[in-house]
C-alpha cells in the first residue's frame, strides 16, 4: 500500500485519491492550490450571486432568499454567520434529524436559532424506519448512518421545491477538501449524480426496498430527491462556500466561539483527539470504526491529516496519533448492536467481505483478522514533501489551541444517546 508523502492517507482512501509522480495526494494539491487562488475576485463571485438570489425572493414576495442545511456544529454556525450577519441574507435553516444526537449538539443547534434569529425547519424519521435501514445498510455496504447523510443531502432540496427557495448554501466541499475529488478551478457546485454516488454510496431510495431488508416505500419517503422537472421548474441551485473563501474550520470554530457561544466538547470521543468536531452525533465512532474495519484507517488519519496540510503538525505526529486512536473499538458500539438486534459477531461477519485484503490479513490459526499495513508500519521518504510549521503556539496542540484539541487519553467523552 502507498502512502502520500505528505499527509497520512493510504491509497485507498475514499471515494477517489490520486498519488502524483512526487507520492503526493490530490487532497495536499488541492490544499496547496488554495494559497494560488485570489480569494477576493472568489468573494466578489459570491456576492454577486447572492445579490441574484436576493432580488429573485423579493420579486417572488419570498421572506426567505437561500437555504442553509445545518447540524448544529461549527460549519453550521459560520454558514449562518456569514449569510445573515456578513451577507445580510435571510436564510431558512433545514435540519435532518440523525437520530442519534447528542446533549452538547442540541444545545448548539438551538444555538444558532437563538443567537441568529433565523427560522429552523427539521425532520424527523420514525425510529423503526431508521433501525431497518441502519441494520440493511451496515449489512449491504457497512455504513450505519446512511440515513443521515441521505437525509441532509435530501430533505433541503424537498423543502426548495415547497417553498420556491432555490439556493441551497453549504460549508465545504467535504471530498474535494479531503481527497481533491475536485480542482478549486472547476468550482463545482451540488449536483444528484454526486449526492448518490458519494453521499449515498451508491444507493438511490427505492433500491433498498426489498423482502430482506422489510423497508417499505413510506420508510425511504425522506430521502427521495425532487424530480429532474421540479428541479428545473424551482431552478434550485447548491453552491459550497469554500470555493468562494479559504476554508480553515479550526479558526472558523474559534471565531464561533468566542462571537456566538458555540459549544466546544470538554473531553474528545475516544476515536480522536478533537475537540471542536463531530460533536453533535454520538453514532461518529460506531461509523468511524467501520472506515477502519474496511479500509484500515479512521478519524485519527483524517483529523491529523488536516492539521498536517496547515502546518499545524508533523507528520511523524500524525503518525503517532494514528497508531494510538485509529484502531481503538468504541464503547458505544454496544448501544448500536442492541439498536439493530445483532450481536458482535453478526456485525463482524458482515463487515468481512469489506475489508481492504491489501490492509487486513486473516490468521488460519486464530480466525482473527489483523492490520499487515499501515502508515504506522509503512513510513518513508517523506523530507522533500514537508510543509513548514507554524509558529509553537499555533500547532496543534499549542497553547492557542487547548480548548480544541486534547490528548489525553485517560478522558474521553461518555454519550447518553438522545433520540428527539
Amino acid at each position: 500500500m502507498n502512502y502520500c508523502k505528505r499527509c497520512l492517507y493510504p491509497e485507498n482512501a475514499k471515494p477517489t485519491i490520486i498519488f502524483d509522480e512526487q507520492g503526493v495526494c490530490s487532497g495536499c494539491r488541492y490544499h496547496e492550490s488554495r494559497q494560488t487562488i485570489d480569494w477576493s475576485e472568489r468573494e466578489k463571485l459570491l456576492r454577486e450571486i447572492l445579490a441574484e438570489y436576493k432580488q429573485k425572493a423579493k420579486e417572488a414576495g419570498n421572506p426567505y432568499d437561500c437555504i442553509i442545511p445545518v447540524s448544529g456544529g461549527k460549519d453550521s454556525h459560520y454558514q449562518v454567520y456569514l449569510m445573515k450577519v456578513v451577507y445580510g441574507m435571510n436564510p431558512l435553516l433545514v435540519t435532518y434529524n440523525h437520530t442519534f444526537n447528542t446533549k452538547l449538539g442540541l444545545r448548539n443547534l438551538n444555538n444558532i436559532v437563538e443567537k441568529f434569529g433565523v427560522d429552523l425547519i427539521r425532520f424527523t424519521a420514525n425510529t423503526e424506519s431508521v433501525r431497518k435501514i441502519s441494520r440493511y445498510m451496515v449489512k449491504t455496504v457497512g455504513d450505519i448512518t446512511w440515513h443521515y447523510h441521505a437525509g441532509i443531502r435530501t430533505f433541503p432540496f424537498q423543502v426548495s421545491v415547497k417553498w420556491n427557495i432555490p439556493l441551497v448554501i453549504w460549508g465545504e466541499h467535504g471530498f474535494a477538501e479531503i481527497v481533491g475529488l475536485v480542482s478549486l478551478e472547476d468550482m463545482v457546485e451540488f449536483t444528484k449524480w454526486t449526492r448518490q454516488e458519494h453521499d449515498m454510496r451508491g444507493y438511490e431510495p427505492e433500491d433498498l426496498i426489498n423482502e430482506e431488508s422489510g423497508i417499505t416505500s413510506l420508510d425511504v419517503a425522506p430521502y427521495v430527491f425532487p424530480t429532474e422537472e421540479q428541479i428545473s421548474e424551482t431552478g434550485m441551485r447548491g453552491i459550497y462556500l469554500s470555493n468562494f473563501m479559504y476554508w480553515d474550520a479550526l479558526e472558523q470554530a474559534k471565531e464561533m466561539v468566542h462571537r456566538y457561544d458555540f459549544g466546544l466538547r470538554e473531553v474528545p470521543n475516544e476515536r480522536s483527539f478533537v475537540l471542536h468536531a463531530k460533536s453533535d452525533d454520538h453514532a461518529n465512532d460506531v461509523h468511524d470504526y467501520l472506515k477502519y474495519l474496511k479500509f484500515g484507517y479512521g478519524r485519527a488519519t483524517d483529523d491529523a491529516t488536516t492539521e498536517i496540510r496547515h502546518g499545524r503538525m508533523t507528520r511523524e505526529e500524525g503518525t503517532q496519533l494514528v497508531s494510538e486512536y485509529d484502531s481503538v473499538r468504541p464503547s458505544t458500539l454496544q448501544s448500536y448492536l442492541d439498536f439493530m438486534g445483532i450481536t458482535e459477531q453478526t456485525f463482524l461477519d458482515w463487515v468481512e467481505p469489506m475489508r481492504d485484503l491489501n490492509i487486513w490479513e486473516k490468521h488460519k490459526s486464530t480466525e482473527m483478522w489483523v492490520v499487515k499495513d499501515s502508515i504506522v508500519l509503512d513510513d518513508r521518504e517523506v523530507d522533500d514533501a514537508r510543509l513548514l510549521l507554524v509558529r509553537p503556539e499555533d500547532r496543534t496542540f499549542g497553547s492557542n489551541n487547548k480548548r480544541f484539541f486534547c490528548r489525553d487519553k485517560s478522558k474521553h467523552i461518555e454519550y447518553s444517546p438522545i433520540t428527539l
